[in-house]
């Protein structure tokens, strides 16, 4: 579909993940089985956090929120390629996209930024154990995280505003499983440098701020760890820091990847792969990852599932 510019836009057309017929019933199945498992496991997380007291430390306060992000971002993306394949209509309104792709940019911010909240935790924990608690108290965790929502919700405003302004399109179909910015950019005919310099802006903040936020504390952990005396402390400290450090990692170099290419159309589908890897595989991974090799997790819920057969 090549018209000439259409100026109303009442709706547009998800063209998918992908547009061949014979793939559609996999990847609705894929999707499918991802998305519960990401919900989940993310599910369990939360309740586990809210109802073992064992777990109401600011370590596990942050994870909740994480797990809060995992099943929004999972929600808000998935649901396009699941309810397109059962309903057989892949259209979502104007107002709709703007909105989806408002939400998914801020909660990308936003959970850059609980990780580097959760990196700022794991340094006072390990390099300031006998202050810990009076640091990390009720009210710093509650500022933190409260700042984090505020300003993940803020920071995407402006790019939002400007995709609102755009005064025509080329095409409503988006080639994307979802409403993103770079795919609207791409089918407008309206000016677009302003919304590269924002995106551009954007980067750089989280490059030059929430990334040195998330990574700086590292240093000074690895410093703290290597002059442990023990072994068995020592380990106990790598293992403690290397599951939020995993996500951390996996997360910046998908988006690095996926924001810092040079942006042309033809690119839409690598695009499609980070975007898929960053609204399943990130949130599916992070129950595993901080599930499987944590011990308090695991422990609480062994003691979940115990008080759960006991009651019947």
């Amino acid at each position: 579909m090549d018209p000439e510019n259409i100026v109303n836009i009442t709706h547009f057309i998800i063209v998918g993940i992908s547009s061949v017929r014979e793939l559609q019933l996999p990847i609705f199945l894929l999707a499918l089985l991802i998305y519960l498992f990401t919900l989940g496991g993310n599910m369990i997380i939360l309740v586990l956090v809210c109802r073992d007291c064992h777990l109401h430390t600011p370590m596990y306060f942050f994870l909740a929120n994480l797990s809060v992000l995992d099943m929004s971002s999972s929600t808000i993306t998935l649901h396009m390629v699941l309810t397109g394949f059962i309903s057989g209509r892949s259209t979502i309104s104007y107002g709709g996209c703007i909105l989806q792709m408002y939400v998914w940019a801020s909660l990308i911010g936003l959970e850059l930024l609980i990780l580097s909240s959760m990196s700022y935790d794991r340094y006072v924990a390990i390099c300031k154990p006998l202050r810990y608690n009076m640091i990390m108290n009720f009210r710093l965790c509650g500022l933190l995280a409260s700042v984090c929502w505020v300003s993940g919700f803020l920071q995407s405003l402006p790019h939002t505003i400007v995709v609102i302004k755009f005064s025509c399109y080329e095409s409503i179909k988006i080639n994307h499983f979802f409403c993103d910015i770079l795919p609207l950019k791409y089918i407008t005919c309206s000016d677009t440098s302003l919304l590269d310099y924002l995106i551009l802006a954007s980067v750089l903040f989280h490059l030059f701020f929430s990334f040195p936020l998330t990574f700086m504390p590292y240093i000074f952990i690895l410093d703290t760890i290597l002059r442990i005396p023990s072994n068995i402390a020592r380990r106990k400290a790598f293992h403690t820091c290397s599951s939020h450090l995993t996500v951390v990692i996996l997360l910046y170099v998908v988006l690095l990847f996926q924001y810092l290419k040079p942006g042309q159309e033809n690119d839409l589908e690598s695009s499609k792969l980070f975007s898929l890897f960053n609204t399943a595989a990130v949130p599916m991974l992070n129950p595993l990852i901080y599930s499987l090799k944590n011990r308090d997790v695991k422990l609480a819920l062994r003691r979940e599932l115990k008080r759960f057969k006991s009651s019947y």
